[in-house]
């Protein structure tokens, strides 16, 4: 693994509960140590969290926003981090957001957006709407963004027809039905994000971040969707040198879902 004179590395996945997974977490900052790890979903209220493994390891900066059973978010740095601003998008108080900066100012932005149930329906389905009204109030923020930021997480939307396996096939499944493709072109909009994954792996080609614990053989029938995005305002793109997908992490031990992805900044 090369690694660039101030460079920083940050890493974002979706862990599906960090202590169940705990084992492939260590492996993943053994083998691939990023400066900054983003997790969603890790399933636990703050006062039980997992430190010691992340002390071990010198990732010494926590900042949680966690939730007992459920949802929750957390950053974990080996680099000094300032402040800790939690945004609740959701606006029922789940743990979806939280939000931190560096120390040369740039925020870094880990969400974890609603997976919205299972019918494309606000009127039939509550938790669609509850979805698309989170991207909306993230996008409400993004337009008054000052501040150069990375946003990390999993959007649980896959946004182009090179996102999932099949397009047609999944126009009416939640996490690429039109609408919310909307909402998230209207979110990127907002800001002009820059979509970091398109950028190294570049449409046409099929990237995915998630495949269903459904598939006996997920490598064979390759049915994934890509959920988790590494996105970034405009100035700090050229500062962005790498882009990496760990797809080996879907067989490490008890698995996530979803794989972890590392982009790299020469700050």
């Amino acid at each position: 693994m090369s690694i660039r004179p101030n460079s920083l590395r940050i890493a974002t996945w979706n862990i599906n509960s960090v202590r169940a997974r705990i084992d492939i977490v260590e492996q993943f900052l053994r083998d691939h140590q990023p400066d900054i790890l983003c997790l969603q979903e890790t399933k636990v209220a703050n006062d039980v969290f997992p430190h010691t493994l992340f002390d071990a390891m010198g990732y010494h900066h926590r900042f949680l926003n966690g939730q007992r059973m459920h949802h929750g978010v957390a950053t974990i740095s080996r680099v000094p981090l300032e402040g800790a601003w939690r945004y609740d998008w959701q606006d029922n108080g789940e743990a979806r957001h939280i939000g931190v900066r560096l120390a040369g100012g740039v925020l870094v932005e880990n969400v974890y957006v609603p997976a919205g149930g299972d019918v494309p329906d606000r009127t039939l389905n509550p938790k669609f709407g509850q979805k698309l009204d989170f991207v909306e109030r993230m996008t409400r923020w993004s337009e008054a963004l000052s501040d150069p930021a990375v946003i990390v997480g999993d959007f649980n939307i896959a946004p182009l027809e090179c996102d999932v396996w099949n397009h047609k096939a999944l126009l009416d499944v939640v996490s690429h039905t039109p609408i919310e493709v909307e909402a998230l072109a209207r979110f990127q909009q907002s800001h002009d994000w820059v979509d970091l994954a398109r950028r190294f792996v570049p449409e046409p080609e099929k990237f995915f971040t998630w495949w269903s614990y459904r598939n006996n053989d997920w490598r064979a029938s390759d049915r994934g969707r890509r959920l988790d995005h590494v996105w970034c305002s405009p100035v700090l793109a050229p500062a962005v040198s790498g882009f990496e997908a760990v797809r080996d992490a879907r067989d490490w031990g008890k698995p996530s879902d979803h794989i972890p992805q590392i982009v790299t900044l020469d700050l």
